[in-house]
Formats: structure tokens, sequence, C-alpha cells
């Protein structure tokens, strides 16, 4: 059953790379996803590297900017939030996603807080990684394994 009444949302907490933020826009802009950046940036809006990375799709991109992650979820107090890390147990494919829920991603370097993975260990996925010498994948490429299985289990991709 397709349901795509209310479109998922990526949130990044403090992105620190203008390229990847970029491609993610382009990602949601090609998925009806909405775009929440958190927190400092580690770049301007303006960087030519994020610009060019979303190509000529800006405007196609609702992106929405938001001081901190609680700010984020105490205007959507009914969201479903999905926190990503390597560390967590289930992997994206166990998750049960619904149309609008919230796809969160740390910054490059750090990922997200140990504090709110833990306080959040349900709604915690990682993508598996087979290779031991990987320590993780890309942010945009992250986004995209997570989004597009988000969009499978809800049918948007029928």
């Amino acid at each position: 059953m397709k349901n795509n009444d209310s479109p998922f949302h990526i949130v990044l907490v403090e992105p620190e790379i203008p390229p990847n933020t970029g491609n993610i826009a382009r990602l949601c802009g090609a998925t009806g996803t909405i775009l929440h950046l958190v927190g400092k940036l580690g770049f301007s809006i303006d960087d030519k590297h994020l610009k060019r990375a979303g190509l000529d799709y800006w405007e196609a991109v609702d992106v929405q900017r938001w001081e901190s992650l609680q700010e984020l979820q105490g205007q959507f107090p009914e969201g479903r939030f999905w926190y990503t890390s390597k560390k967590a147990v289930k992997s994206h494919v166990q998750a049960d996603f619904q149309a609008g829920d919230f796809l969160v991603f740390g910054k490059e370097t750090l990922g997200l807080s140990e504090e709110l993975l833990q306080s959040n260990a349900e709604q915690s996925i990682r993508i598996p990684i087979h290779n031991t010498v990987v320590r993780s994948l890309n942010l945009s490429t992250s986004a995209g394994i997570v989004l597009y299985e988000a969009l499978r289990q809800t049918g948007q991709l029928d």
C-alpha cells in the first residue's frame, strides 16, 4: 500500500562538509524529502561547494534551519525520530519506517552524541559494514541508503 501523504525528513546535526550537504539536498529534492539543518554548520549556506553539489536543484528543496535538535523536536512533538550511528545495534532494514519519519544524521567527524543514542537506543539504527577496515560510510551515501529503505518500506518506490 502506498503511503506518501507525509514526506520524510532528513535531519543533519552540525554538518561539516559542504558537498555532503549539497548531495543530500539533491537527494531531498529528488524524493520530496524535507531537509533540516540543525545547530552550527561547518560552512556557509552560500558556500560554492555546497551550491555546486546541489547543482541547480536548490529551489526544489524544502530546507529548514534549527538552532538545536530539541527545538526541531519541539516543533514536531508527534514526530518519530530515527538516529543513525555505527554504534547502534539495530540495522536500518530492521526499522519500521512510516511516512513522515525523521532520519537523523550526525556530523561527519563525530556522529551523534553518546547520550542521545543511549537515551534513544530503540530508535537508533546502523548500516551494516562488512569490512572492519572501513570505519564508516560517507554521510551523503548513508542518507541515501536509509532514505531509500524508508521509501521502499512505505511503498513509495512502486
